[in-house]
C-alpha cells in the first residue's frame, strides 16, 4: 500500500489548504513532555487504507479507533531554526507527528517542539549529527520508537562560510560544506528509503530536499562552494526520485533564494537580505514561512504526481 504524505533552517506564497493521506497513530499524545531521546514504549502503527494503488490515500479513511489520525510522521533536519523550525511549525499545525533534529541548539529546538505542543500537536527533538552515519541511524530509530513508522523527510540541515573567492578556499572548508550540505542528506534519504520503499516492505512517503537558488546562480565572489554542493542535491534529488518513483517514494526540491534567517550571519553579513532583497523583481527578501509552504505542498497528496522537480521560491530570481 502507499502513503502520500508530507515528506531548512540552519544545522543550524501561501498555498491552499489539502485533504490529507491517512497513515497510522504513534504513541506520543499531544502534550507530551517526553523528549526524543528518551525511549519508553513500543509503536504500533494500524493499517492505513487507499482507494486505488498509486493514488493518494482519501482523509476519510481515518477509522474511528485512531483519533489522532493524521498526514503522518515527518522529520526535519535541522528544525530547530530559520526554515526548517518553520516548516516543522507549519507541519505540525496541519497534523504532523514532528521530530525536529539538530546539532547543537538544544534550547531553539526545544522551543519549536513546545511551541508545537502547545497548539496540541506532537512533537520530539533529537540531538543528531546528520553528516555521520551512526547518529543518523539512531535519529531515525528514535522517530521509529516515539513517532512511527516514517512518512516524510525534509532535508534541511545545511550550512556555509565565510564570503570569499574560490582561490582563497582550502580543502578543510571545502570538507566541511561537502558533509553538511552533500553527505547529510545522502545518508538521511538512505535511511528514509530503507522505511518507506516497497521494496524494504515500507508504504511510500515523500522527501522534500532543501536545496538553493544558488545551486543555479553560482554565488560568484561569495559561496561558489555552497552553490557547488547544493547543485549535487539537485542532482541527487533528480537521481533519486527516478530510483524510488516505482517504490511509492516521491523526491523533490524547493531552492530558496533570499530568505530572512541566520545563515547569512554564518557568511558574515547578517544583513544580506536586506541590502540584496530590494534588487530582486519582488523587491523585497522571503521569509521562512513562505519556503516552509512550498515545502509542505510538494510533501502533500495535492502534489501526488510531482517527482523528480524543483519548486524555485526565490522572488523572481
Amino acid at each position: 500500500m502507499r502513503a502520500e504524505g508530507v515528506g531548512r533552517g540552519l544545522w543550524g506564497v501561501g498555498c491552499a489548504p489539502w485533504a490529507w493521506a491517512t497513515v497510522g497513530a504513534g504513541p506520543a499524545g499531544a502534550g507530551s513532555r517526553l523528549h526524543a531521546y528518551q525511549y519508553e514504549g513500543v509503536t504500533a502503527v494500524p493499517e492505513e487504507t487507499t482507494a486505488r494503488p498509486h493514488a493518494p490515500a482519501s482523509s476519510e479513511a481515518a477509522s474511528a479507533d485512531t483519533p489522532a489520525a493524521g498526514p503522518g510522521v515527518l522529520l526535519v533536519t535541522g528544525g530547530g531554526r530559520g526554515i526548517g523550525a518553520a516548516t516543522a511549525r507549519l507541519a505540525g499545525r496541519r497534523g504532523y507527528r514532528v521530530c525536529v533534529n539538530y546539532r547543537s541548539d538544544e534550547a531553539s529546538a526545544l522551543a519549536v517542539v513546545d511551541g508545537i505542543r502547545g497548539d496540541g500537536g506532537t512533537a520530539v527533538a533529537v540531538r543528531a549529527d546528520v553528516t555521520r552515519g551512526a547518529e543518523v541511524e539512531r535519529l531515525f530509530r528514535t522517530v521509529d520508537r516515539e513517532l512511527g513508522t516514517l512518512t516524510a523527510l525534509v532535508n534541511n540541515a545545511g550550512t556555509l562560510e565565510r564570503q570569499a573567492r574560490l582561490e582563497e578556499l582550502d580543502e578543510e572548508r571545502l570538507a566541511r560544506i561537502w558533509a553538511a550540505n552533500i553527505t547529510g542528506p545522502f545518508l538521511c534519504a538512505g535511511a528514509a528509503v530503507r522505511r518507506m520503499s516497497s521494496r524494504y516492505g515500507g508504504r511510500g512517503g515523500a522527501i522534500v530536499n532543501v536545496s538553493s537558488a544558488a545551486s543555479r546562480l553560482g554565488s560568484p565572489n561569495e559561496y561558489v562552494d555552497y552553490a557547488a554542493s547544493k547543485g549535487a542535491l539537485d542532482s541527487m534529488t533528480r537521481g533519486l526520485a527516478l530510483e524510488v518513483a516505482a517504490e511509492g517514494i516521491r523526491v523533490n526540491a524547493v531552492r530558496p533564494g533570499l530568505i530572512h534567517t541566520g545563515i547569512h550571519a554564518l557568511g558574515g553579513e547578517p544583513g544580506r537580505v536586506d541590502r540584496v532583497g530590494p534588487q530582486l523583481p519582488m523587491g523585497r527578501g522571503g521569509e521562512p514561512e513562505e519556503v516552509a509552504e512550498c515545502i509542505l505542498f510538494l510533501l502533500s497528496p495535492a502534489a501526488s504526481y510531482a517527482t523528480g522537480t524543483f519548486l524555485d521560491v526565490a522572488g523572481g530570481r
